[in-house]
Parts: structure tokens; sequence; C-alpha cells
């Protein structure tokens, strides 16, 4: 075997179901994959922690696997000593006491701690793989930024959530170059962090499309009584709806009071069951135009359908199991661990830079009364992998 990849952790917190825990123990313990137990060939070397709050296991898990938790940021990714002294970052700012701004993001410091590692490699004239968890930032300026420097540097980088490579039910993949011609996900939880795993499941899907991703020209979210009006109007489709609702195996409503089988959109039940309902819709530069149904109390999934050349209507559930294990962040820590292996990352950045930049200008209409906002600032283009990279054994 070779010598193992030494990685440096930076994160926010450490604690019991916090997503440094997830994905840390899994390189420090290993994880299940593809219907075996998998140990990777790294090994966690140091660890920044911003805060430690009650139930904090940095230093616990440092004393049981023989690393160092160091004060900085730079001392981590050097071991302590004058150079850079692991082989891969991995970033995780997410979970902990931040405050929130006016759109109700969590201000993460994902930006500052990101732009800490960029000094250290500029400084020692060595950049390595970064994995930056969920979206870059909150503002797409800061996560541009993030982009750019990884380009400027040269060092791979990946970013974004689990739900693009998690198991889909059933199994579709769109192929590369599909005339994709109306999409529409659902969504549950709050804004932003749930908002944004739904946008970007979304985004997996709609970038397979003819010309690839041409960027976003407008956006606009609505909210309420609105959002039905909308669904009359036909500015959403309430046959993608019923497809993707079609998928859920966590109906709300009737079926859990007493077992029913409902359809709910044309007897009007995901009106009654909706609980704050709200519409993001999202304008692509080629036309496209793509919608996320934000449903709580409607179902507990995230299930996606588009109607596209050809194929008829395609819509799949994106398959999140149960805590504690959350097997399916190991399908993610499984991406993570083959770009720190190969220096690859195995599908763009962009599509996360995209995402993170659509849901602040979601964010934006919202609190500018739900109004139309064209998006310039948007123009990201990129092509999709040749293989979707979602989980299949």
């Amino acid at each position: 075997m070779p010598e193992p990849k030494r990685i440096a952790v930076v994160t926010t917190i450490y604690r019991y179901l916090s997503h440094a825990q997830h994905m840390a123990d899994r390189f420090l313990i290993g994880y299940p994959h593809a219907g075996q137990w998998h140990k990777p060939n790294m090994k966690v070397v140091s660890l920044y922690v911003d805060q430690k709050p009650k139930g904090d296991q940095s230093e616990e898990r440092a004393k049981e696997f023989g690393f160092k938790v160091y004060p900085t940021i730079a001392k981590a990714l050097r071991c302590g000593g004058a150079k850079l002294a692991v082989d891969a970052v991995l970033l995780i700012g997410e979970h902990g006491d931040y405050p929130k701004n006016e759109k109700g993001q969590v201000l993460y410091p994902r930006h500052e701690f990101f732009r800490q590692c960029v000094e250290v490699f500029e400084k020692d004239g060595r950049a390595v793989p970064v994995y930056n968890d969920k979206h870059l930032s909150y503002s797409f300026e800061k996560a541009k930024w993030m982009v750019d420097a990884s380009k400027r540097l040269k060092f791979p980088m990946l970013a974004g959530s689990s739900l693009p490579v998690t198991w889909r039910l059933p199994d579709i993949e769109l192929p590369l170059n599909c005339d994709i011609q109306d999409a529409l996900m659902v969504g549950v939880g709050g804004s932003d962090p749930m908002d944004y795993h739904a946008l970007e499941a979304m985004q997996c899907m709609v970038e397979r499309r003819k010309g690839g991703e041409s960027g976003v020209k407008s956006v606009q979210l609505i909210e309420g009584d609105e959002v039905w009006k909308a669904g009359d109007d036909g500015r959403w489709s309430k046959e993608l709806l019923t497809a993707a609702l079609s998928r859920s195996d966590t109906p709300q409503g009737l079926t859990v009071a007493d077992g029913r089988t409902q359809e709910m959109v044309a007897s009007g039940e995901v009106r009654k069951l909706a609980k704050d309902p709200a519409a993001y819709f999202i304008e692509r530069n080629d036309g496209l135009r793509t919608t996320l149904l934000m449903l709580n109390g409607v179902q507990r999934d995230y299930t996606f359908a588009a109607k596209v050349k050809g194929m008829g209507i395609q819509s799949t559930q994106f398959f999140l199991s149960p805590v504690p294990n959350v097997t399916y962040s190991a399908c993610l820590v499984s991406k993570i661990e083959e770009m720190f292996e190969t220096g690859v990352a195995p599908y763009p950045v962009e599509r996360t830079l995209i995402v993170s930049g659509a849901l602040e200008s979601c964010l934006t209409s919202k609190i500018r009364n739900h109004e139309r906002l064209e998006t310039p600032q948007l123009n990201v283009r990129y092509h999709a992998p040749k293989h979707a990279n979602h989980a299949r054994t």
C-alpha cells in the first residue's frame, strides 16, 4: 500500500451528528460502500475547530486517533510546522452558533476558512485538493472568489451535499444532451439549509440538458396562496408535481391518518397539507424554466420530475437514509476520497457555485416583496460529467 494521504479537517464544530462528525469519522474509521466496509488509505493528521459547544468530540477523537487539534487553520495545515504538511483539506462550515442576515441565511465562515487555506497555499508555494461542504457561501461574490482561487492556484475543488450522489428511486440518469422541456423539484424543510439541498438536487439533473448549463437569467420566489395561483396559471406544471409526489415514500395527510392512498394534486389535498408553501422560479439563459416547490407538510422526501423530449416524464426520489448512520453521506465521502486520491474532482464545482448564487438571489427576491430579479452575475456555464455519479450499489 502507498503511504496514506494526510488530511487536515477544518470545521465549525465537531460533535455528535454534526457534518464534521459524519464526514471526518468516515476517514477515521471507514464507511459502508458498495456492499462492503471500506477503509480509506488516508489519515486525519490535524484538526481546526472554530467552536466547542457542549458535546464537543474534537479532543476525544484526537486522543483516540492520534492527531492534534490546532488553534489556527494555518497551524492545522502545517501540522504545527513551517510548511504545508497535508495532502488534502476537508472543510466543513456547517452547524454551530453563527448569526443570520436579513435573508435568513446563516453566516457560516466557509469563505473565511477557505481564504485562510489559500493564504497558506500561496505562502508555501504548494496547493492541495479542498472539499467544501454544502454551498460555498451565503454570498455569490464570496463563492465566486473561492472557485476563482482554485482555478488560479490550480488545485482540485469539490463542493456540495449528498443529494446528487445518493441513491435514486427509481434509478434514473438523464442522458447527456437530452432535451429537457420542463423540470420541477419538491423539497421540504426550512430555509436556507434545506432549500439549498433541493436546488442542488434539481441542478444535478437539469445540467445534463442539451448544451450543458447555460447560467441563470432570472429568479423569483413567491409564497402562500400565490404559489397555487401560479400553478393554476400554468407557471409550474401540475402534471410534473403529480409525477414527483408519486415517487414519495412519505406522503402525509390521509395516508398517515388511516393508510389510504390518495391523489394529492387534482383533489386539492396538496393545498390543504402544505404549510407556508414557496415556489422558487429559476429561468435559464437558454430558455429552460425550472421550479422548486417547498411543500412542508405534504411529504418528507425530496422528489423530482422533468419532461424530456422523446422520453416523456422522468421522475425519481433522492433517497435519504435515517440517522444516525446516514449512509447517503458515505456516498458523498466516497466522492471526496476519490478527489483526494486522484487529484480530479468527479463533478464540476460550478454546480455548487450556480446553486449558491441562485439561492442567494431567490432569498433576495423574497425580502424584496417577491419581485422577479435579473441575475446577469449568474452567467455560470459548464458541462455535466459523463456519468451522474450517484450511488447504484
